[in-house]
C-alpha cells in the first residue's frame, strides 16, 4: 500500500482558514476547490457573477474590441474618485464657485493635478464611449439577442454627455456661463415639453444660482447614480447574452473554400 503524502504547514493553515467560521461567513460556499464550489462562488458573488461562464476566444483580442468598454468604466471610476476629492473644497455658490476652482491651483495640495485628471478623464470618457458605440455598431453586436443591451448602451452614452454638460458649468467662469446659456436656450425649441425642460434645467428665467445648484446636484448625485445602475444592468446583460460579442461566424462560401483547400504535407496518391 502506498504511503499517504504528508500535508505541508501551508496546506494545514489553508485548510483551517477555509473551514473557519470567519471564512464561511464571507464565502458561503467554502473554498473553490471543486467545479461545483467554483460555479457556486461565481453565481453567489455580486462581482464575479457579472462575468460569463464562457467567453469567445476571438472576442478577447485587443484588436477586435480595443477595450473601449473597459477603458470607459475605468475612466468612470477615476472620475468618481477625483470628483469626491474636489467636492471637499467646492461650494456651489455663484459668489464662491469661481474662487474655489482657482484655489485648486494655489491653496489645495495636489488640487491642480486632481482637477486636471478629472477634466481630462471627462473628455476621454466621452471619446471612449463614442468609439465603443461605433465599434459595437460596426460589428453588429446590437443584433438579437443583444438588442436590449444596445438600448442600455445608448442611455449610458446620453448619460455620459449629460455628465459632461452639467460639469461644464461648475467652474462658473465666463466661458461656462455663456456656454450653458446657449445650451439651455435650445431647450424651448423642443416640441411640447420645451419650456418645461428649460425651467427644470435653469430653475428660472436665466442661468443663475438655481441653475448652479441643479447642475451640481445632477452632476455629483443624480447622473452618477443613473450611470452606475445602467452599468450594472449593462454588465449583467453581457453575461446573460453569452459574453462579449465575437466576430461573426464565417460564411458558407468561406467554409467550403477552406474544406476544398489542400492540406500542406499530406500524402499524395
Amino acid at each position: 500500500m502506498g504511503s499517504v503524502p504528508k500535508k505541508s504547514v501551508l496546506d494545514v493553515v489553508t485548510q483551517k482558514l477555509v473551514e473557519s467560521q470567519l471564512w464561511r461567513s464571507i464565502f458561503r460556499h467554502g473554498y473553490p476547490d471543486t467545479p461545483l464550489n467554483q460555479s457556486l462562488v461565481m453565481m453567489g458573488n455580486v462581482f464575479l457573477h457579472l462575468h460569463p461562464v464562457k467567453i469567445s476566444r476571438s472576442a478577447l483580442k485587443v484588436t477586435y474590441t480595443w477595450c473601449m468598454g473597459g477603458i470607459s468604466f475605468f475612466l468612470f471610476l477615476l472620475l468618481t474618485l477625483t470628483g469626491v476629492f474636489l467636492m471637499f473644497f467646492y461650494v456651489p455658490d455663484t459668489a464662491q464657485a469661481y474662487v474655489n476652482v482657482n484655489q485648486y491651483n494655489t491653496a489645495v495640495s495636489f488640487g491642480h493635478l486632481v482637477r486636471n485628471m478629472h477634466r481630462w478623464a471627462a473628455h476621454l470618457m466621452v471619446v471612449s464611449v463614442t468609439l465603443h458605440m461605433i465599434r459595437v455598431f460596426y460589428h453588429g453586436a446590437y443584433k438579437p439577442p443583444r438588442e436590449f443591451n444596445w438600448v442600455i448602451g445608448v442611455f449610458l452614452f446620453l448619460t455620459t454627455l449629460f455628465l459632461s454638460f452639467t460639469g461644464y458649468l461648475l467652474p462658473w467662469d465666463q466661458i461656462a456661463i455663456w456656454a450653458i446659456t446657449v445650451g439651455t436656450n435650445l431647450a424651448p425649441y423642443a416640441p411640447v415639453l420645451g419650456d418645461a425642460v428649460y425651467k427644470v434645467l435653469t430653475g428660472g428665467s436665466v442661468v443663475g444660482q438655481a441653475t448652479l445648484i441643479r447642475f451640481y446636484v445632477g452632476h455629483v448625485i443624480f447622473l452618477p447614480l443613473i450611470a452606475a445602475l445602467l452599468m450594472a444592468v449593462h454588465f449583467w446583460r453581457i453575461r446573460k447574452d453569452g459574453g462579449v460579442a465575437g466576430p461573426p461566424p464565417p460564411s458558407r462560401r468561406e467554409v467550403e473554400a477552406r474544406a476544398e483547400r489542400p492540406v500542406v504535407g499530406s500524402a499524395r496518391p
